[in-house]
């Protein structure tokens, strides 16, 4: 142990505790409105909706305290019980050359971090998905999503590490940028082929059959100069019975995704509001700005990360016996969310002026009263609550509460 030991351990503590205390204040607070529907919402939501709604997110919440709770007893035997130590002496004691070994010993720790947050899935997914009717995959179709995302991860990932480690060792000083340059090249091509070479290997992507519903999608992107690489249906009700609509894509690989089960329970003229919403991130370039803001803060991350990799203070306070650049980049991974946590009310805070002006384009290219209406299906249907705790919200939520969105779309309307 040495000073830094005590930093970490500070900057852990009131992080975790600041975490939990939101997580018991929100669901006090979703609690205390269970009995009583907001007055925004008395005449489209029933109480049962209400009830099941604040239910949900009380069970949520007591398994995501449960999950921060064995994140951060994972965390301490990894770092301050030796764990990650060990595992760098056990590869480098096993294979010759330093960058395979501490590729091996990054996958190692990575791989027993995946296999202890599997049973929060599980119970996640099978207990309380099922409990409140939402889950639709079955125990095959989880362990196949579960071996072909390890299969994706050691196939594009390991490379990926393989050419990040070797670049740290063999650069010289500058190698943090040269990585930064790197993995936003690999974010941007992600994204380009995500549409077309990952996303199919999970769901089914049908091209949406023409019609009226067609027509006036079309009909909104002409209005809107977007252009698309289609327009598709996935098959989002083999696993969940839960709804959404997305863009995904880069460039000319751009696509519009709907999920089966909201082109179900969506009228097409609340489907069109929807979308112009999705358009409005598209026209008011909250995607490029997102992209231009995670760039600057992981050039800032990389900065750091390249004077912490020659401090031994830094190693040495986190359990590691021998410096490797393998090691700093683990480390630096895993504790710098304790750091970090309490920047992350002002990320939430762009996301939800975002979300405002995506709907005050919508308002202006659709019928508000539609999206609004589709809004108050789409709670009820994935069962949001519409009383979070507002001070947790302001933390965690990248979409406003329920009732401040709806009241900005109805003063577009009264307008």
């Amino acid at each position: 142990m040495n000073s830094f030991t005590i930093v970490f351990l500070i900057a852990l503590t009131l992080s975790f505790s600041v975490q939990f205390w939101l997580s018991k204040r929100h669901a006090g607070y979703v609690g205390k409105h269970r009995n009583a529907v907001p007055e925004a919402f008395k005449n489209t939501i029933s109480l049962e909706a209400h009830q099941k709604a604040a239910d949900y997110t009380l069970e949520k919440s007591k398994l995501g305290d449960i999950d921060g709770i064995i994140g951060v007893i994972l965390l301490l035997a990894l770092t301050l019980g030796g764990g990650i130590n060990l595992a760098f002496e056990f590869w480098a004691s096993s294979i010759e050359n330093p960058l395979i070994a501490g590729l091996a010993a990054v996958a190692s720790v990575f791989l027993v971090m995946t296999w202890v947050e599997i049973p929060t899935s599980v119970y996640q997914t099978f207990v309380i998905e099922e409990k409140f009717g939402f889950n639709k995959s079955t125990p095959k179709q989880f362990i196949q999503d579960q071996l072909l995302q390890l299969v994706l991860v050691t196939a594009i990932g390991m490379p990926l590490l393989a050419l990040i480690l070797w670049v740290m060792d063999s650069i010289g000083s500058l190698w943090w940028l040269w990585v930064w340059g790197i993995l936003i090249s690999f974010s941007l091509l992600m994204s380009w082929l995500y549409p077309t070479l990952i996303a199919p290997l999970f769901n089914k992507f049908t091209p949406m059959e023409d019609g009226s519903l067609k027509d006036r999608i079309q009909s909104l992107l002409a209005r809107c100069g977007f252009n698309s690489n289609g327009i598709f249906i996935m098959d989002g009700s083999k696993r969940s019975g839960h709804g959404n609509a997305y863009f995904t894509g880069l460039g000319n690989n751009k696509r519009i995704v709907f999920f089966d089960t909201l082109i179900n329970s969506l009228e097409d003229e609340e489907l069109e509001a929807i979308l112009a919403h999705e358009l409005g991130h598209f026209k008011c370039k909250h995607t490029i700005k997102m992209l231009i803001a995670t760039a600057i803060m992981s050039l800032i991350s990389f900065a750091v990360l390249g004077w912490l990799i020659d401090q031994t203070w830094f190693y040495d306070g986190l359990g590691v016996a021998q410096p490797s650049h393998a090691a700093a980049l683990l480390l630096f991974m895993l504790v710098s969310s304790s750091f970090t946590f309490f920047i992350q009310p002002i990320s939430a805070y762009f996301q939800r002026k975002f979300e405002f002006e995506a709907d005050n384009f919508a308002s202006a290219h659709a019928k508000a009263e539609k999206l609004v209406s589709a809004l108050v299906k789409l709670f009820e249907e994935n069962a949001s609550t519409l009383t979070p705790d507002p001070l947790y919200s302001a933390f965690h939520y990248s979409h406003p509460p329920a009732a401040i969105r709806i009241a900005n779309l109805e003063s577009k309307i009264r307008a």
